[in-house]
This record gives C-alpha cells, structure tokens and sequence, in this order.
C-alpha cells in the first residue's frame, strides 16, 4: 500500500506530490533523527580565518519521501538547529540559526536540489558558487542547487544572507 504526500512549498513555487511506500516508521511518519556534524575549515577556505563549528541545539529530523529506480532520493528535513560558529584564532563565536524546512533530492552523482524555507547555514568557497566565499545563513524562500562537483547555485526568492565571518572576525 502506498500513501500519498503533498508537500506545499507555495512560497517557492512549488508543490511536489509524491507516492512514498506506507509502512514502517508509520507512528512517527517516517521521521528520524538527523544529527548535523560538527565541522571546521582552515584559514581562507571560508573566512579570512580558520573557523569552526557545532550543534549546540540539534533537534533535525528527516524522512525519506520517495526513492526513484535511479536512486534520486526526495528527502524533507524540519526540526530547530543551532550551531555555533567560532572563530578558532580568537574564540569568538556567534549562534546561529539554521532551523529552516527542506525537501531536498538528492541524485546518485552526488547533485542535489534544495526547496527551503526558513533559516541554514550555507558555506562558500572561493570560486565554489554565485555567492562569495564565506559562511552565511540563509533566510526566506529559496532555492539551492548543488552539482555533481560541488558547485552552489543559490536563487533568493524572497529572503535574506547574511554573512557570519563578519560576526566572528
């Protein structure tokens, strides 16, 4: 038996309709846990300085909407998250909110396509998208789509980024 799931993201356009297996997890709705790593890049790689961080509130979930014979998968994400960016140089840090809803397809060469609304993290490297390098949360209605070499393509429909190595130099 298969059950239907609508997924409105009418603030980016959208709306995805999917049929997804019915089944287990069926009390939770599929939900799981989907806890964000900490992290850390050197000095250049995003800010002028070598910058760190981690989950200090991490209440992520995930399920998994759809698998396609190609193995695409549709994958929503929902659930406060709240990491804290350091300055590893200094010690400086700033919380940041990055408690957005996602439905992201995730494609088997790796590339994905992000349907967002509310807050993430978004990193930059020099070079490694249409955004400076930096760190950044990202606020709104959006889009983002990552290719198969890591290439970020962000479109703001309505929103804001806002760039954190400012708030930790």
């Amino acid at each position: 038996m298969k059950r239907r799931v609508l997924i409105p993201l009418t603030a980016v356009g959208v709306l995805l309709t999917v049929t997804a297996p019915a089944g287990a997890s069926e009390s939770t709705g599929g939900w799981e846990p989907a806890p964000s790593p900490a992290w850390s890049y050197p000095a250049g790689a995003r800010c002028d300085f070598a910058v760190q961080g981690s989950p200090v509130v991490d209440e992520v979930v995930q399920r998994t909407l759809a698998t396609e014979e190609d193995g695409t998968k549709l994958v929503e994400y929902k659930g406060e998250l709240v990491v804290r960016i350091v300055n590893s140089e200094t010690g400086a840090s700033y919380d940041a909110d990055a408690s957005g809803r996602a439905v992201v397809e995730i494609r088997p060469d790796r590339s994905q396509s992000w349907y967002v609304v509310g807050p993430i993290l978004a990193g930059f490297g020099e070079g490694g998208g249409n955004v400076p390098r930096g760190l950044y949360t990202v606020d709104g209605a959006y889009t983002l789509e990552v290719s198969a070499t890591g290439y970020k393509t962000l479109k703001l429909i309505h929103g804001t980024s806002d760039p954190l190595c400012s708030k930790v130099s």
